[in-house]
């Protein structure tokens, strides 16, 4: 596909063939979306779950093909001429990014697959492979246009999802406050869009970043402006406080797969497009972004470790309650090495993309085991795992591992390990103060995760409704669900013992 360059200029507007190789993952993903959609027209109630059988599969492929491009060297969309900028890199981070929400997404699918019995199984199974496809874009975009699509084919198909149990007023409700505050954050984020080009003339990120080096005297308070107003939009996406009030009710109210999907590939989309706008397009606003960031860091981890800790046993959902407000705080963790990447250099974002890595990997398995509760305690109260080692010692012993390596204690080498990389970008950017306040939000931390990990292993008091009946100890878990909670776990026990499979992207600049 080629455009004709305008010869009068020789400005660069010549674009290269597609690369199908490089756009595989996405593309696949979207290709199954349609595919199941359209399947969904023509099979009986009956054969619903080979729907998603059909979309495990779609993720599956999706992921392989990113083996073939793991040498990280390939471009597409790309204007010819002097510039050479793209607006589609397949480089080590994009694909590493592309790796974490397309397993994202696989897991979801796992935790969801026998269990969509009162959801539209076409619908959901669209809406998730379709959201999957966008997240898989956005971080191989290199230029605020694509940006912007990208992120937009992830969160709206989000709205859907998390409103998609008919009937239920909590979900509804969720759902809408979800998509109106999304809706105002995209608005600021678009007028942001908007100033950077009316400034620079261009929409690739490295253009971007070449000519606001050089931006004129009268136009410098606009280009400040766009930088500022774009940053706030990925920082919603992020739940970056004070930008965070909608999550705690959108996990509660949302099937709990689809809090699992918006915890892990909701914030990777998030931080992956915040990391392209400031270390590529904006490195010559620094010192705007790095401190407004670090202060969103302290903040964030503050506010979620807070309100985690005011969470109440007895009270309904409240064991998905904390794990919003848990992800909330790790936001806030998650926030410091690009902030730190201000004031040092990109290198300091690889501690991102391996704190991410870690978490993914953990708080999946955590909501897997949530999963696997609420069958039986439909209430999930943080109550309900009180003695859980009593009757499902397995998933027990999973969700203790899975909270201390979100506390970043042994034997979770691997959060360990992720907690310390992160603590050292701040100190070695001279970010003093955000690593203190980093510690002591670790320390408050331990309180809630360590309670939590203690209730699974205390007999449950009779008569409380922790006390599982016969039928539930009786009750099957379907293999799927069984299949993400031991991959998860085989997972975090593979990296803890090998950290260095996710620590040596804190070594190295991935771009």
């Amino acid at each position: 596909m080629t455009v004709a360059a305008d010869s009068a200029t020789g400005a660069a507007s010549l674009v290269q063939s597609v690369d199908w190789l490089a756009i595989a993952p996405p593309v696949i993903a979207a290709s199954v979306a349609l595919l199941v959609l359209v399947a969904d027209l023509f099979v009986g109630e009956r054969h619903k779950p080979l729907l998603g059988y059909g979309a495990v599969a779609g993720l599956v492929a999706a992921l392989a093909m990113i083996v073939p491009l793991r040498a990280g060297d390939r471009s597409t969309f790309c204007l010819t001429g002097a510039t050479q900028a793209c607006s589609y890199t397949a480089d080590h981070f994009a694909l590493v990014i592309q790796a974490l929400v397309l397993g994202g997404a696989l897991l979801t699918a796992l935790l969801s697959v026998g269990d969509t019995r009162r959801l539209p199984a076409g619908e959901f199974w669209f809406l998730l492979l379709a959201s999957a496809a966008g997240a898989a874009l956005l971080p191989a975009a290199r230029d605020l246009a694509t940006l912007v699509v990208a992120l937009e084919v992830a969160s709206l198909p989000a709205f859907a999802l998390v409103g998609i149990k008919r009937g239920d007023r909590r979900s509804s409700e969720a759902a809408l406050k979800f998509f109106l505050s999304s809706v105002v954050a995209t608005a600021v984020m678009l007028m942001g869009v908007s100033f950077v080009y009316a400034t620079t003339g261009t929409m690739h990120l490295t253009e971007i970043a070449a000519r606001l080096d050089e931006v004129p005297a009268g136009f410098s308070t606009l280009a400040g402006a766009g930088v500022a107003l774009t940053l706030v939009g990925f920082a919603f996406k992020t739940a970056a406080a004070p930008f965070h009030f909608w999550v705690p009710d959108t996990y509660v109210g949302a099937p709990l797969p689809i809090a699992a999907y918006l915890s892990v590939v909701g914030k990777a989309v998030g931080f992956s497009g915040l990391i392209l706008v400031t270390v590529i397009g904006f490195p010559s606003y620094a010192d705007v972004w790095g401190p407004a960031l670090a202060v969103l860091a302290a903040l964030t981890m503050t506010v979620g470790n807070l309100a985690a800790l005011r969470q109440t046993a007895t009270r309904a959902r409240s064991a998905v309650r904390l794990l919003a407000w848990s992800s909330v705080g790790q936001a806030g963790y998650l926030l410091v090495p690009i902030a730190a990447a201000a004031y040092s250099s990109d290198v300091q974002i690889g501690s991102t993309v391996a704190y991410a890595l870690m978490y993914a990997v953990v708080n999946l398995g955590a909501f897997a085991v949530a999963a696997l509760v609420a069958r039986s305690r439909p209430g999930n109260r943080l109550s309900d795992y009180r003695g859980l080692y009593a009757t499902r010692p397995l998933a027990a012993l999973a969700m203790g591992f899975f909270l201390l390596c979100l506390a970043g204690l042994p034997p979770g080498i691997i959060g360990l390990f992720a907690k310390v990389t992160v603590f050292s970008s701040a100190v070695d950017a001279g970010l003093g103060w955000l690593a203190v306040v980093m510690a002591v939000n670790v320390v408050i931390a331990l309180y809630y995760y360590l309670r939590w990990t203690a209730a699974l292993f205390t007999a449950p008091v009779p008569g409380t409704t922790a006390e599982e009946e016969p039928s539930a100890r009786e009750h099957r878990v379907p293999a799927p669900l069984t299949l993400a909670i031991a991959l998860t776990a085989v997972a975090g026990i593979a990296l803890s013992g090998a950290p260095q499979l996710v620590l040596r992207f804190a070594a190295v600049s991935l771009f």
